[in-house]
């Protein structure tokens, strides 16, 4: 009797899951579209400071991918509840209208990435510009900078107490090559060429001259001396310097009567 009394309460548990089973189940209400934006739009609000290295755009790494790419949906997607490719499609739809006249339409490619490609026509006129203001005074159809700086580059500044070496060389060209750069953009540079040391370390250089090789410092007879390598001539007042009280107190002396013109 009690194998039964199981039994019938079984049939009884079949019988009410397979009602549960044929009973329609009630839709999850849908997201409207006013609904999604609103949701974005509070993300985009809460988010940090959107920068310029978020941007995420790099030259193409291939020819075929346009001239540059843009990755930031890929990173964006998450923080606003999107897929990439429609994180993708909002970037797109909002960037539009500020390169349609030099850019072609962008292309939306693989999960989400952005492929920009210039306009032939756009840069068939921007080189035509730029070969018609190339003549002497010409900025290549480039206008100046519209917030003017002034701006210091000391660049070379050997210590001509010592012998030049190709380090120097090095400084010169890239500080120049900067202060090219900058003064064609519009800033106003001032060029800082630091000659040297005029203190203790050119006293010493100078007193040893007048001991050793006199006429070096006599203006009528300064040609006529032929000096050698001046890093010997270096080390050698430096040595006297550390060895030779009487030659150190004359070689700061020096260095005074020498910023005082004498």
């Amino acid at each position: 009797k009690k194998k039964k009394k199981k039994k019938k309460g079984g049939d009884g548990d079949a019988a009410a899951a397979a009602a549960e089973e044929e009973a329609p189940k009630a839709e999850e209400p849908k997201m409207s579209e006013g609904e999604k934006q609103s949701i974005l739009d509070a993300a985009v609000a809460a988010a940090k400071p959107f920068s310029e290295l978020d941007t995420a755009v790099t030259a193409a790494t291939k020819a075929e991918f346009g001239d540059y790419q843009c990755n930031a949906a890929m990173s964006l997607a998450k923080n606003v509840g999107m897929s990439p490719r429609d994180c993708a499609a909002k970037i797109v739809e909002g960037l539009r209208p500020y390169i349609a006249d030099f850019m072609d339409e962008p292309e939306i490619a693989g999960p989400g990435f952005i492929n920009l490609r210039f306009k032939e026509e756009y840069l068939a006129n921007a080189v035509k510009s730029m070969s018609e203001d190339a003549g002497p005074g010409g900025r290549l159809a480039l206008p100046p900078v519209s917030n003017k700086q002034k701006i210091v580059i000391d660049f070379s500044s050997p210590n001509i107490a010592k012998e030049m070496h190709v380090g120097h060389l090095r400084s010169t060209i890239i500080g120049d090559t900067l202060a090219n750069v900058l003064t064609f953009a519009g800033h106003d540079v001032v060029r800082l060429n630091h000659i040297g040391d005029w203190g203790t370390q050119f006293g010493m250089l100078v007193e040893h001259l007048r001991d050793e090789y006199p006429a070096a410092l006599n203006k009528e007879t300064s040609s006529d001396v032929d000096l050698g390598d001046l890093v010997q001539l270096y080390k050698a007042a430096k040595k006297r310097f550390d060895d030779d009280d009487d030659f150190k107190a004359r070689a700061r002396e020096g260095v005074v009567k020498l910023q005082a013109g004498d």
